[in-house]
This record gives structure tokens, C-alpha cells and sequence, in this order.
């Protein structure tokens, strides 16, 4: 039986939340379902995900299938982080506490984010609120008063500050050149971190890739078996069924044309009788006349 994870739709118009459920793929979207691991309510800001990990993990690792939203949930919430972590024991890379350590840190660092968003968002609103009620006053430009009155042509530290500008002028070119190298070193480290990291991502890709279309392939392969095998059961019976109804109809058929042959029959005895009869009849009365 093929199975989804997708979301079910409930709430009022306009105002929609989902649950994430497991169901049987041919069922409606908001039919019978095998089993609820989730919420989802997109109306929130940031969005509101609640999703029961170890249920999600175990449904994906038996061939679940999820729909396009519920697959960037699950790698929201770090499911199939976790599917990547399990993958590397299986092949001996990650011993099991490492990898439960790794998807517990993965898991605190994502939590942090969400609660410093849900906090800037809360913070942001309340600032809007009192800003549209007038308890905030616009902000007024600060004045320098100490660098206007040293810029003033009869002041005793207009000498001082020209002295200043000209040996910082003088001293430019030569900033000048030992920023230029720094930057140099920096670019010519940072493109090799780069292209190290895109060589990882791009070998970890590929592996992913691979391993989820031989699953796809497994999937869909043993689908178009039972999809055939029941075609065939219904062909048989069916085809059944059609002989049944014609054994039968030929039965009656046979019937009727027997009870019509015996009264085609007995109506052709009745009538010779009666000629024979009245062939006798004759004869006796010709015998009779002479």
C-alpha cells in the first residue's frame, strides 16, 4: 500500500491549519488517515510546526513518501538531517553517539533561531503598536556642537587640525598597501575554503541523490506489481462472471426452443388426426351410397 505524509486541512475560510498525517495515497485529502504526527499553522509569524520527530523518522526510513510542504518541514524540524546522520553509521563513518550528539546540537542551535526570531517579531510589533499610539517621539538628530565650534575660522585648533589632515594623508598610501595585501590573503584563503566545501556538498549531493532514486525505483516497481496482480484478479472474475451469464442464457435459450418445437409438434398430430378422421368418415359414407 503506498503511503504519504501530507497535510490535512482544517480551520475556517481564510483562516487555515493543517495536521501532518500519514495516510494511504489514495485516499481524499481530508479522509481517513493512519496516524496524526503533527501540526502545522501557517499563520503565525514565524510559522507554527509541531511534529513528533522520532514518529516522522520512522515512517520516512519504512518508504514513506512526503508531499512537497511536508518535505520542507521535515528538513526544517531536522528529520532528514537525522535520516543523513543514520545514513553515515550504517556505513561505519558515525558511531551512534556521535550522531545523536551531532542531531541534539543541530536540533538546540535551530531551536535558538526560532526564539530569537519569535522574539524580534514580538519586539517589532510592540514597537509599531507605540508608535501608532504616539507614546514614541520622533527621534531629533543630535548636534555636535564640540566639532562645529573647532571648524570655526577663529578658532586656536584650526593649525592643530590641519597638521593632523595632512600627515593622515601623508600616511594613506602606505595603509593604502597593507590593506590591499591582507585582502589578497584573505580572498586567496576564502576561495580555497570555498572550493574545498562546494567539492563535499557536491560529493554529498550526488550520494543522496543516488540512494533516494534506487528507493523511488524499489517503490515504484513494487506499486506496478500489486496494481497488476489486482487488475488480473479482476479480469478473471469478470470474465467469470460472463461465462456464468451466458451458460445460462444459452440453458434458457435451449428451453424455450424445445417447448416451441413440442407445440409445433403437437399441433401438427392434432391436424392429421383430424384429416384421418375425416378421410374415414368419407369412405364410410361413400360405402354407404352404394
Amino acid at each position: 500500500m503506498p503511503v504519504k505524509i501530507r497535510l490535512a486541512r482544517r480551520g475556517r475560510k481564510k483562516r487555515p491549519y493543517y495536521h501532518i498525517v500519514v495516510a494511504d495515497a489514495r485516499a481524499p485529502r481530508d479522509g481517513k488517515f493512519i496516524e496524526n504526527i503533527g501540526f502545522y499553522n501557517p499563520m503565525t509569524v514565524p510559522a507554527t510546526i509541531e511534529l513528533d520527530r522520532d514518529k516522522a523518522f520512522s515512517w520516512i526510513s519504512k518508504g514513506a513518501q512526503p508531499t512537497d510542504t511536508t518535505r520542507a518541514i521535515l528538513k526544517f524540524k531536522g528529520v532528514y538531517y537525522k535520516k543523513h546522520l543514520m545514513r553515515g553509521v550504517a556505513k561505519g563513518a558515525l558511531t551512534e553517539e556521535k550522531a545523536e550528539q551531532m542531531y541534539q546540537d543541530w536540533i538546540s542551535n535551530k531551536e535558538a533561531k526560532v526564539a530569537a526570531r519569535r522574539e524580534d517579531t514580538i519586539r517589532a510589533r510592540e514597537e509599531f503598536w507605540k508608535m501608532v499610539s504616539g507614546e514614541i517621539k520622533p527621534r531629533k538628530k543630535p548636534v555636535d556642537t564640540e566639532a562645529a565650534e573647532a571648524f570655526r575660522g577663529d578658532s586656536p585648533d584650526v593649525e592643530a587640525v590641519t597638521e593632523e589632515a595632512v600627515a593622515a594623508e601623508a600616511a594613506v598610501p602606505e595603509v593604502t598597501e597593507t590593506v590591499k595585501e591582507e585582502v589578497a590573503e584573505v580572498k586567496a584563503e576564502t576561495t580555497e575554503t570555498v572550493k574545498e566545501e562546494v567539492a563535499e556538498v557536491k560529493a554529498e549531493a550526488t550520494e543522496t541523490v543516488k540512494e533516494e532514486v534506487a528507493e523511488v525505483k524499489a517503490e515504484v516497481t513494487e506499486t506496478v506489481k500489486e496494481e497488476v496482480a489486482e487488475a488480473a484478479e479482476t479480469v478473471k472474475e469478470e470474465v467469470a462472471e460472463a461465462a456464468e451469464t451466458v451458460k445460462e442464457e444459452v440453458v434458457e435459450a435451449a428451453a424455450e426452443a424445445t417447448e416451441e418445437v413440442a407445440e409445433v409438434v403437437e399441433e401438427e398430430v392434432k391436424s392429421v388426426t383430424e384429416e384421418a378422421v375425416d378421410a374415414v368418415s368419407a369412405d364410410e359414407v361413400v360405402k354407404e351410397e352404394e
